[in-house]
């Protein structure tokens, strides 16, 4: 489970039209996977051959591995941090939590406090014993008080009240103000309070760089000139063992991927773009794997400028034909790609409902009169877009736009850059990426609450924050949900952003992989158990 915000550049969208139309479906595409189905080839571990190399791509260079600081959102960054560091929990296919017997006993939520017993093997490498006090410091660290400290987001730590040691130093009592519904989105990963407890260890000790380990693998070799980030095996990881004997993520391009992959450089490519699934499903070592993953395409605006307007906002948002955008995402694919209208939830999931209304339904006439109305006269908005992505979403957004006569600029950016420097950063007036992993819908507040800070855009309203801070504290699912559907109405009403489509999850794996693929919902994806058949 990753424990922020997740997001990932739109870098293997696909590329099928132009001018807001797109080619059909084909007639022989079957349902979409659910949310939260699999195919990972699973099998148990002897039946896998020990040792191996797993070769991976990424979508840029890790600059940034502390989750906790603003630039540690980054969807790659968190996935190697989640295998060098202590994971509490295990998530089955319905995302339901389970405790990891390798680093928890026990974890107990009893009204507003929650108790955690800790393995008594539990260890970092430096060879300090894991405690109470690693969650405490993780706390202080991450609750928003210290302003010194910067921060990807507070959500949850801000609603503790206290964190002490319970009968011994292996015991965690967390102490909330009221009694909090995503507690167990909270310190996980774990992290090393000696690595983090000042703002210079926070903001820069984590750059290029992990400096403690906890969990099974650690990093062996980065290698910035040849852009790979090698892991091996942590000799000091008191639990289950890794059966490969490392991990090798590299940089790429997303244009290289499906290159990279038939040449065997790589042992995984998305296949969602046409012409890359149709290369990589006619090789013979190629398994296609799909699944149903909480993944959103969304388009993020910000709020200055002309977007200051709201009525500038909801012209863009009746200027896009959603529509023609997904169906453009499906042409050649094995299931068609759908809208979705909601930031909380996707499509067949629990809570989910459509709350797009007006606001993201195409009406072009509409959309000119909302800009007559709030006086737009052509100014110019850019659009931020990653040099290393192959999306033609920008492009089908700046031409539907043009329609209306709005006038985009598409403004290409370093791939290293985009998030670093352009998104974290608030410097757009339009931009498109994924969020990815937010089965707790507290990861996603940061993005949505006024003084969020990763609320981009900086569009928001009392009434948003109100209403996500009775859902913070509501444990009965159905009602939080009817909450988090109300906060969703008023997003789209605000255009604060415009959920696009669920991004599908299409992958070619090597055949032969095993406990490896399209996961779903589930997260045990520590790759301890991923290995080659034998």
């Amino acid at each position: 489970m990753k424990r922020a915000l997740v997001i990932l550049a739109t870098a293997t969208l696909l590329a099928a039209c132009s001018g807001g139309s797109g080619d059909t479906a084909t007639t022989t595409q079957s349902a979409a996977p659910k949310t939260g189905s699999t195919d990972i080839n699973a099998q148990p571990r002897d039946a896998l051959k020990t040792g191996g190399t797993l070769n991976l791509s990424i979508q840029q260079w890790i600059t940034q591995y502390n989750v906790g600081q603003v630039d540690g959102t980054q969807g790659d960054g968190q996935a190697i941090l989640a295998m060098t560091q202590p994971r509490l929990w295990h998530l089955d296919e319905s995302a339901k939590a389970t405790v990891n017997p390798d680093v928890l006993v026990s974890a107990e939520a009893a009204g507003p406090v929650v108790t955690y017993k800790l393995n008594p093997l539990a260890t970092w490498s430096d060879q300090t014993p894991i405690t109470w006090q690693d969650f405490a410091t993780q706390w202080k660290t991450r609750n928003g008080t210290d302003k010194r400290f910067q921060l990807s987001g507070s959500t949850g730590y801000d609603s503790i009240t206290g964190v002490e040691k319970g009968a011994d130093d292996r015991e965690v009592k967390v102490t909330f103000r009221e009694p909090y519904a995503d507690w167990q989105s909270l310190f996980d990963p774990l992290l090393p309070g000696s690595a983090l407890d000042t703002p210079e260890k926070f903001n820069t000790g984590w750059i290029e760089k992990v400096p403690v380990w906890g969990g099974p693998w650690k990093i062996g070799t980065a290698d910035k000139t040849a852009q790979t980030i090698t892991l091996v095996p942590n000799p000091d990881y008191w639990g289950t063992k890794p059966v490969l004997d490392k991990v090798v993520f590299r940089a790429l391009d997303s244009a290289a991927i499906t290159d990279a992959y038939l040449n065997k450089e790589i042992d995984q490519a998305p296949a969602r773009q046409p012409d890359d699934y149709k290369r990589v499903a006619g090789d013979a070592t190629t398994k296609i794997r799909t699944g149903g993953r909480w993944d959103e395409t969304i388009l993020s605006l910000g709020s200055k400028g002309p977007l200051a307007d709201v009525r500038v906002r909801q012209a863009i948002g009746a200027a896009i034909d959603r529509d023609a955008i997904a169906k453009a995402q499906s042409s050649g694919l094995p299931f068609a790609v759908h809208t979705v209208g909601n930031h909380f939830y996707m499509p067949s999931q629990d809570g989910y409902a459509d709350n797009a209304g007006e606001y993201g339904k195409l009406d072009l006439d509409r959309a000119k009169s909302l800009l007559k109305e709030a006086g737009y006269t052509g100014a110019k908005l850019v659009y931020v877009v990653s040099a290393s992505s192959t999306s033609t979403v920008p492009q089908l957004v700046q031409n539907m736009l043009s329609q209306a006569g709005i006038n985009v600029e598409l403004r290409k950016v370093p791939g290293n850059d985009f998030f670093e420097k352009y998104v974290n950063r608030g410097s757009f007036d339009l931009v498109s990426f994924r969020n990815v992993d937010q089965v707790f819908p507290s990861l996603s507040y940061p993005a949505f609450l006024s003084n969020g800070e990763q609320n981009y855009g900086k569009i928001g309203s009392p009434e948003i924050d109100k209403l996500i801070a009775r859902a913070a504290v509501e444990t009965d699912h159905a009602k939080q949900a009817t909450l988090l559907n109300q906060v969703d109405a008023l997003l789209w009403q605000e255009e604060h952003s415009i959920a696009l489509f669920q991004t599908p999850q299409i992958l070619a794996v090597r055949d032969g992989l095993a406990n490896f693929g399209a996961y779903g919902l589930r997260d045990d994806r520590q790759y301890t158990e991923v290995g080659f058949v034998k």
